[in-house]
């Protein structure tokens, strides 16, 4: 016996409300980081896809959905199909009636963890399934030309060390470094970097900085080459910010106390954040 997708209704804005009856997709994630999605099967011998839908653009990629025995339609995205960079929300359509809109099952996105890209497309795609507030299905999705993977951090003495890995660029003799203040007109500021292949550990003193938001860039070829944000995007975690966080540390600069803290961006993106000690 099959279970009905749900009632057709409008397609939702944005963020949407959450769906009453909404069909259930199960995410599976392979080891080359593309998703297979598996969806209540509709009952008919009606076409159906799956559609990701850009929330900031609003483009569509429509998958078909095809069963697979046990009252289920499973759709494939393959890293190789190309999906830009932000959120897309996800929905089933039965041909002729209106998007649905999907909430998450279950997810196996082990092998997402630690997931070290080849490098021969040169860029790294990653995509993760999550569920928004709402509890509705998304996926978020970085496109990163090359990229700049962040992993263990080390804060001791006043100063952060990052230690990580360039995908898509080789660093040369030239290399450095950048933090970038955020201020409009803001100064940038060199870090100290040590390379080893495509292995990289970035040293910021915090009494280098001043108060407000730095962001950490790498130049593999310096001036002339890839402008590479640091970020840590090769794991299962859509959202990083609320779950990684690591302590603040006082310095004195110019005999005032400042307060220094990394943490993950919105985007997964590594910022330093310093603000006056009251």
């Amino acid at each position: 016996m099959t279970t009905p997708l749900a009632t057709p209704r409008p397609l939702p804005s944005s963020d949407d409300r959450t769906a009453t009856m909404a069909p259930r997709a199960d995410c599976i994630a392979d080891s080359a980081g593309g998703l297979t999605f598996d969806v209540s099967d509709h009952g008919s011998l009606v076409p159906a896809h799956l559609v990701l839908v850009d929330r900031a653009g609003g483009e569509e990629v429509r998958l078909p959905l095809t069963p697979v025995g046990d009252g289920r339609l499973r759709a494939s995205l393959p890293i190789s199909v190309g999906l830009a960079e932000g959120r897309w929300d996800t929905y089933a359509q039965v041909a002729g009636e209106e998007p649905v809109r999907l909430v998450p099952g279950l997810n196996d996105l082990r092998s997402l963890v630690d997931r070290a890209p080849g490098g021969s497309r040169g860029y790294v795609a990653v995509r993760i399934p999550y569920a928004t507030k709402h509890g509705n299905l998304t996926v978020r999705s970085w496109l990163r030309t090359p990229h700049a993977e962040a992993g263990e951090l080390r804060i001791e003495g006043g100063e952060l060390t990052v230690r990580g890995r360039v995908y898509g660029a080789q660093f040369t003799a030239k290399a450095h470094a950048e933090i970038r203040s955020r201020a409009a007109a803001g100064p940038v500021l060199r870090g100290e970097l040590t390379v080893d292949g495509a292995e990289f550990a970035l040293r910021i003193g915090y009494d280098e900085l001043s108060v407000g938001r730095w962001d950490l860039w790498l130049r593999p070829g310096g001036e002339d080459g890839p402008e590479v944000r640091v970020a840590r995007l090769l794991d299962d975690i859509a959202d990083k910010k609320p779950i990684f966080a690591y302590p603040a540390t006082q310095v004195t600069v110019a005999g005032r106390e400042l307060s220094a803290e990394p943490y993950y961006t919105a985007d997964n993106d590594l910022a330093v954040v310093v603000s006056a000690v009251a």
